[in-house]
C-alpha cells in the first residue's frame, strides 16, 4: 500500500491525501468523468473527487443514448457547492473544446457546419460545436421574410471572422452560396448549349415572366415562351419553388444571361397551320377576349384567330363586338387569310351566311320604286333604309328637279318615310343608289322651256339678294336670277337700294338655258315695255278714242316683238316633292 499510495496514506493519513488532491483540480479545469447512476431524471458522474458530481440530462444531445459507465468530460465549475455536490457541466466543457477545435482546425473563409439554434437580436445563433453569429443579411442571397425558418435546420457557412480573444466568430450563409453560384455558374456556361433542355428552379415570377434558378445563373422564361396559347400572366403557368423542364433558347455569354422556352418542348402547332385550316374553310372555335376592335377566337391549343368587327356581320351596324360574342361562347366562323410568319388567322363570321348583297341586284334593279325610312343625313345625302341592314344612299343632287340645296335636311327629316326610285346597284362596293327628283318627269325637259320663253314678262318674289344679282322665285322651287346689271339702266352698287327680300317684282325672261338649267331675268327691260305700252295707249286715245278694241289689242300683242305679254303669269307646278 505504502508503494501504491504513498508513506501518508500507509500510516493512515487518507484525508490529507484526498485534500492534496482536490488541490490540484482548480476551477475551470475540465476533467474525464464516468457515469455511474441516475438522480431522478439527471446523472451522476464520479470525476475523482471525494464527492460526485450531477448532469442535468438537457447537458446531452441526446440523453436516452446515455448509459452508465459512459465517460465524458466535464467542466469544474465548482469543487463543492451549496449542496456539497461538485459543479460540473458537460456542455460548457463540449463549448470549450469546441472552441479549441475550431482555432486549431478552422480559420476565417472555411466551411463549417452547424445547427441554427435561435433567432437573437439582429440573426441567428448556430451551434458549429460552439455558438457562432450568423447576421441576418447573410442567411440568404434574398433575404427571407422571416429568418426564424432556419431555426432547427442544419446548414452550411463561411467564416467571415474569427475574434479569439472574445470568443467570437461570425459565419455567413450568404458568402458561401455565391461563391457555390458562381462556380456551378461558371462550369453551366461552360457546358450549356442552346437547345439544351435543362432543368431548373423557379425562384421568382414578374409580369413579364419567370426567374428559373439553374444552379448558379437564373435564366429567363418570358411569359410568351410559356405556351403556344394565350397566357394571362406567368402565374397561369408556373409556380414559386416548382421545379421544371425548359429548353434553352439563347445564351449571352458576355451578360451571362439565357433565355428559357417552355413551349418549345413540344412542336409549334403553326407548322403545318396552312394544311390544317386552307382559306374559306369553315370551323368552329371558342371566343377567349374581345378587343373593340374584333374578337379572338380560340382554333386549338396555342392557335388563335381574329374576327375584325367588319366581318362579324353583312348588314348589321355594331359599335362593339360584344354585341354580337361574349367571352367563352362557341361560335362558328370562315377562315380568311392566315399569315404563318406573323401567326395570324383571320377569320369571318358573316361569311358563314349567305351575303344579302348577292341578292340586292336581283331584289332591285334600276327603276324599281322603293319605300325605306331616313336613316341618316349628311352633307351629300340620306341613307335610305330600304330592308333592315340595306342602305341606299339618296344624294342631295338627286333631290329636286330644281330646288337648289346645300344640305338635304333643307327637304327631308331624320325617321321619316319616302318613296324612291332605284338608279343603280354596285354589289362590289355594296351600295344603292337612289333618285327623289326621278319619281317625276324632268320639267327642263318639257314644261318649263314651254311655259317660260325669252321674252315673256313674269311676276315672282325677291328670295335673295348678293353682291352679284337677285334671285327671284318665280314658283316653288323655281328661281331665276336677276343679274346686277339687269336690276336698273343706271349702274347699281348695291342690290338692295332697287328691291328687298320679299318684295312681288315683274321682270322679263332674257333666256332659259337647258344645258345649265338656269333662266335670265332682267327688270329693267320689264319697266321698258310697260313704258312702251302706256305710250301706245296715249296714242291710240288721241286718235279717236277706245272706239276700235281690237287694234288697241293688236298693238298691244305687237309690242316688242316677241316679249309674248304677260303669258308668264299662268303658273306650272313642278314634281320631285315628297
Amino acid at each position: 500500500m505504502a508503494a501504491e499510495f504513498g508513506q501518508a496514506v500507509a500510516d493512515g493519513d487518507m484525508e490529507g491525501l484526498i485534500e492534496g488532491q482536490i488541490g490540484d483540480f482548480k476551477t475551470g479545469t475540465i476533467l474525464q468523468g464516468k457515469i455511474i447512476g441516475m438522480a431522478g431524471d439527471d446523472f451522476m458522474v464520479e470525476v475523482g473527487l471525494k464527492s460526485e458530481g450531477v448532469l442535468d440530462k438537457n447537458e446531452f444531445d441526446d440523453p436516452a443514448d446515455v448509459e452508465i459507465g459512459d465517460t465524458v468530460e466535464v467542466l469544474l465549475e465548482e469543487v463543492e457547492g451549496d449542496d456539497s455536490m461538485v459543479q460540473i457541466s458537460k456542455r460548457k466543457a463540449d463549448r470549450i473544446r469546441g472552441w479549441e477545435r475550431i482555432i486549431t482546425e478552422k480559420k476565417e473563409d472555411d466551411t463549417v457546419e452547424g445547427k441554427v439554434m435561435r433567432k437573437i437580436k439582429g440573426g441567428l445563433l448556430v451551434d458549429i460545436g460552439v455558438p457562432v453569429f450568423l447576421p441576418a443579411s447573410q442567411v440568404d442571397i434574398r433575404r427571407p421574410a422571416d429568418i426564424g425558418i432556419f431555426i432547427g435546420e442544419t446548414i452550411e457557412a463561411q467564416i467571415l471572422k474569427i475574434d479569439e480573444q472574445r470568443r467570437n466568430i461570425v459565419i455567413s450563409r450568404r458568402k458561401l452560396i455565391e461563391e457555390r453560384r458562381t462556380e456551378q455558374r461558371q462550369r453551366l456556361l461552360s457546358d450549356i448549349k442552346v437547345g439544351d433542355l435543362v432543368t431548373g428552379m423557379v425562384k421568382n415570377i414578374a409580369d413579364f415572366g419567370a426567374f428559373v434558378d439553374l444552379g448558379g445563373i437564373d435564366g429567363l422564361l418570358h411569359i410568351t415562351d410559356m405556351s403556344w396559347g394565350r397566357v394571362n400572366h406567368p402565374s397561369d403557368i408556373v409556380r414559386l419553388d416548382e421545379k421544371i423542364e425548359v429548353k434553352v433558347l439563347s445564351i449571352d455569354f458576355d451578360k451571362e444571361k439565357i433565355a428559357l422556352g417552355l413551349k418549345q418542348k413540344d412542336a409549334s402547332p403553326w407548322e403545318d397551320i396552312e394544311q390544317k385550316y386552307p382559306a374559306n374553310t369553315r370551323i368552329s372555335g371558342t371566343v377567349t377576349n374581345i378587343m373593340s376592335y374584333g374578337a379572338f377566337v380560340k382554333l386549338e391549343e396555342g392557335v388563335e384567330g381574329l374576327v375584325h368587327i367588319s366581318e362579324m356581320s353583312w348588314t348589321r351596324r355594331i359599335n362593339h363586338p360584344s354585341e354580337m360574342v361574349s367571352i367563352g361562347e362557341e361560335v362558328s366562323v370562315v377562315v380568311l387569310d392566315i399569315n404563318k410568319d406573323k401567326q395570324e388567322i383571320s377569320l369571318g363570321m358573316k361569311q358563314t351566311e349567305v351575303n344579302p348583297w348577292e341578292l340586292v341586284a336581283e331584289k332591285y334593279p334600276p327603276g324599281t320604286i322603293v319605300e325605306g325610312k331616313v336613316r341618316n343625313l349628311a352633307s351629300y345625302g340620306a341613307f335610305i333604309e330600304i330592308e333592315p341592314g340595306i342602305d341606299g344612299l339618296l344624294h342631295v343632287s338627286d333631290l329636286s328637279w330644281t330646288k337648289k340645296l346645300s344640305h338635304p335636311n333643307e327637304m327631308l327629316k331624320k325617321g321619316e318615310t319616302l318613296k324612291c326610285i332605284v338608279l343603280e346597284v354596285d354589289q362590289s362596293k355594296q351600295r344603292v343608289a337612289l333618285g327623289l327628283k326621278q319619281m317625276t318627269e324632268d320639267p327642263w325637259m318639257e314644261a318649263i322651256p314651254t311655259h317660260y320663253q325669252p321674252g315673256m314678262i313674269v311676276q315672282g318674289k325677291v328670295t335673295k339678294i348678293t353682291n352679284f344679282g337677285v334671285f327671284v322665285e318665280l314658283e316653288e322651287d323655281l328661281e331665276g336670277l336677276l343679274h346686277i346689271s339687269e336690276l336698273a339702266d343706271h349702274k347699281v352698287e348695291n342690290p338692295q337700294d332697287v328691291v328687298q327680300v320679299g318684295q312681288e317684282v315683274e321682270v322679263k325672261i332674257l333666256r332659259v338655258d337647258l344645258d345649265e338649267r338656269k333662266i335670265g331675268l332682267s327688270l329693267k327691260r320689264a319697266q321698258w315695255t310697260s313704258d312702251q305700252e302706256a305710250a301706245a295707249e296715249k296714242a291710240e286715245g288721241k286718235a279717236g278714242g277706245a272706239a276700235d278694241g281690237g287694234a288697241g289689242g293688236g298693238g298691244i300683242g305687237g309690242i316688242g316683238g316677241d316679249d309674248m305679254g304677260h303669258l308668264g303669269t299662268d303658273k306650272i307646278t313642278f314634281g320631285g316633292g315628297n
